[in-house]
């Protein structure tokens, strides 16, 4: 029978999909199922690793169910992920021995402040690995979970236990238990992994007191990891890719040489910029980390990490009731002509790149008694914006390159309002292709070109197609002054952590 699909599993940090693309990259069946938050302290965020495994196979089926493709048809599975969430669990059962810990999580603060206290310690982690010592990595979550966690500690020794991010999990489940294997980009994030010598780093394991038998196999983003078993369904389709999301975005905008970049609007917001075959370290608070590739040699790319920015409207719509979708924000921002002074700093979970506060908190500040629903809905849907623009100044003096263009993908790339106001206070055009799945597709991409589905990246080019650019109409003095008061809100927001800590 002909292969006329590829498959990509997104496992996302609120939601598992999957999409079914064809050569042309096309979205010809898709499903998806959110699932449970858990928020056991605050500042903590865990996941179910089992509900995100029976929410990934139902979407699955779900997805080859509407249009009638039985797994024949299928030439390879390719899977995308929330990264950095850390799961493990028992080698001979696969029962997981704790809750996945979320990215989002920030209990090893802590831990990771401790550490930066030596900084012989940060420089090291920073010069093996490209990242900036943080709670948002796994090695500080695969601690806690051996510290804390019953016997884990003594039977991960043992090597009974396995550790994986939710690539690791879902490859580990869909082939039965016989494959414990990452790619270099979710290893790349874990805060363990050499960029350069593309290892787990022995000094690092022992920095964290973390077991090397724990850790799973790295291979390339598009390779051959295993089949998954006919039990579940009902015929073996080969998974061929795997890449954390943000990489995989990257891979699906088809920016493959130096200088490329784009930026995700999802739960948070990532903006990658590939860097070619040599790193590029930051002096201006990003991270340098493994681009996907189709061997053993994947370049690198300069990353911004934004931890809250779809999670602002979610926090809209879950905590606040404000809304009843994400969509209606459009309508609503629309409604007023501006937030009416307010700035909203939606630090959930600490600020990311390029500030770098793991203590800071979410912050409101310019309110009146006149102050409207409708301006502080606005105002939370603008702080995506600025959280980008900060990025993207810090990726232009690290980088050297002016941002003329950027391209965008991601749930919330559907609504104009944030994209035109996105022109407007970066000074630049902002570009949506037709199809905003790109984590996705890159994912299928990825798969594809390792079962020769796709011969190419030039065949993979041919697919990119512009759905809709926004060009800045702002004035530079207007611009100017939006942008300050953002920054008056954002030391708002780390200083009044500063102060509660001092006060505790």
């Amino acid at each position: 029978m002909e292969k006329s699909y590829m498959m990509a599993l997104d496992q996302g940090t609120t939601s598992s999909r999957c999409i079914l693309f064809d050569r042309k990259g096309t979205v010809c069946s898709s499903a998806q199922k959110e699932f449970t938050q858990y928020y056991p302290k605050p500042g903590w965020v865990e996941h179910d690793p089992m509900e995100i495994w029976s929410s990934q196979i139902s979407v699955m089926m779900e997805a080859m169910t509407k249009i009638g493709v039985t797994a024949r048809e299928i030439a390879g599975i390719g899977i995308t992920n929330q990264r950095e969430t850390t799961i493990i669990w028992d080698r001979k059962t696969g029962a997981p021995v704790y809750p996945a810990i979320v990215w989002q999580c920030r209990r090893t603060s802590g831990m990771i402040d401790e550490l930066k206290k030596h900084p012989a310690f940060e420089e090291m982690i920073r010069a093996k690995t490209g990242l900036i010592p943080d709670a948002y990595f796994s090695a500080s979550k695969i601690a806690w979970i051996l510290r804390n966690v019953g016997d884990a500690r003594e039977r991960a020794e043992r090597g009974e236990l396995c550790f994986g991010t939710v690539d690791s999990w879902l490859i580990w489940k869909l082939t039965g238990g016989k494959v414990h294997v990452t790619d270099y980009t979710n290893a790349s994030r874990t805060m363990l992994f050499n960029i350069h010598t593309r290892r787990w780093d022995e000094e690092l394991l022992a920095l964290f007191d973390i077991p090397a038998c724990l850790m799973p196999e790295v291979r390339p983003s598009s390779s051959l990891f295993g089949s998954t078993i006919a039990e579940l369904t009902g015929f073996p389709i080969p998974i061929a890719g795997a890449a954390g999301d943000q990489q995989s975005a990257l891979f699906g905008q088809c920016c493959f040489g130096k200088g490329e970049m784009k930026n995700t609007y999802g739960t948070g917001c990532f903006m990658l910029m590939h860097t070619g075959d040599e790193p590029c370290i930051s002096k201006n608070g990003l991270v340098t980390t493994l681009a996907a590739g189709t061997d053993d040699h994947p370049g690198y790319a300069l990353e911004g990490s934004v931890f809250v920015a779809g999670a602002a409207i979610q926090w809209l719509r879950d905590e606040l009731e404000m809304i009843r979708n994400a969509p209606e924000t459009e309508a609503i921002c629309r409604s007023v002509k501006d937030t009416g002074g307010v700035y909203v700093v939606p630090a959930f979970t600490g600020l990311g790149a390029p500030v770098w506060n793991q203590d800071a908190r979410g912050t409101i500040i310019g309110l009146t008694r006149g102050t409207t629903k409708a301006e502080l809905i606005r105002a939370t849907v603008e702080s995506l914006a600025y959280q980008v623009s900060d990025v993207v100044r810090a990726m232009e003096q690290d980088s050297g390159v002016k941002v003329e263009a950027l391209k965008v993908d991601g749930g919330a790339s559907a609504n104009n309002f944030i994209l035109q106001f996105q022109a407007d206070i970066l000074g630049a055009e902002v570009l949506r292709p037709s199809c905003t799945e790109t984590t996705a597709l890159g994912a299928a991409y990825l798969a594809g070109l390792a079962v020769g589905y796709w011969k190419n990246t030039d065949e993979l080019k041919e697919n990119w197609r512009l759905e809709r650019s926004f060009i800045g109409s702002m004035t530079a003095e207007t611009r100017a002054q939006l942008l300050r008061g953002w920054k008056i809100a954002e030391r708002c927001a780390c200083y009044a952590a500063e102060q509660w800590n001092a006060e505790k």
